[in-house]
C-alpha cells in the first residue's frame, strides 16, 4: 500500500469532512445513537473542517491523491482521527499516529491525550494509550485516554 501522509491543505477541507462523516454513519454509528451521530456530523462539515485547519496541525492521508485518513494535533491533544470505512484495518490510523507522535516529540510534549469514541478505544489502546476517564456529553460517552512519550531509559 502506498500511503502518504502530508499536512492538510485548505482545499482538502471537502474530501476530509467526506472521510469523517462516512466513518461517522459507517462505522461509529455501531456504537452511537442517530441522534449523537446527527449531532457530531455538524461539526464537521466542509466549512467547519477549514477551520480546523486553519487552527490546528491537521494531517491527511492519501492513497493514489485520495484522501483517505485524517488526524489532528491540538496543543497535545490528538483529535479528529478517522479513517475512510474502505480502507480501514490497513494501518493508515497508525501511520497518522505515528506522524502525530513524531510531531509531538518534536515540540517536546511529553504526554499526549485522545478523547476516544467507544469504537476506537482498542484502536489506541494498541497503541500504547491509557484510559484514565469518561467523559460525557448528554448521552456521548467519550473515554480520555493518554500516553506518555517520555524518553525510557
Amino acid at each position: 500500500m502506498d500511503c502518504s501522509i502530508r499536512p492538510a491543505r485548505e482545499e482538502d477541507s471537502g474530501e476530509i469532512s467526506a472521510v469523517i462523516l462516512r466513518a461517522l454513519r459507517e462505522t461509529n454509528a455501531r456504537d452511537y445513537t442517530d441522534e449523537i451521530i446527527e449531532r457530531v456530523e455538524h461539526s464537521f462539515s466542509p466549512t467547519a473542517v477549514l477551520e480546523l485547519i486553519r487552527k490546528r496541525t491537521v494531517l491527511v492521508a492519501a492513497l493514489g491523491g485520495r484522501v483517505v485518513g485524517t488526524a489532528s494535533l491540538d496543543g497535545s491533544v490528538v483529535r479528529t482521527v478517522f479513517v475512510a470505512p474502505d480502507v480501514q484495518a490497513q494501518g493508515i490510523g497508525k501511520f497518522l499516529m505515528a506522524e502525530i507522535e513524531r510531531i509531538a516529540r518534536e515540540r517536546e510534549i511529553a504526554l499526549l491525550t485522545v478523547p476516544s469514541s467507544v469504537t476506537a478505544e482498542s484502536f489506541y489502546a494498541r497503541l500504547g494509550f491509557k484510559a484514565v476517564r469518561d467523559s460525557y456529553f448528554g448521552d456521548e460517552r467519550t473515554i480520555i485516554m493518554e500516553r506518555s512519550l517520555a524518553a525510557v531509559s
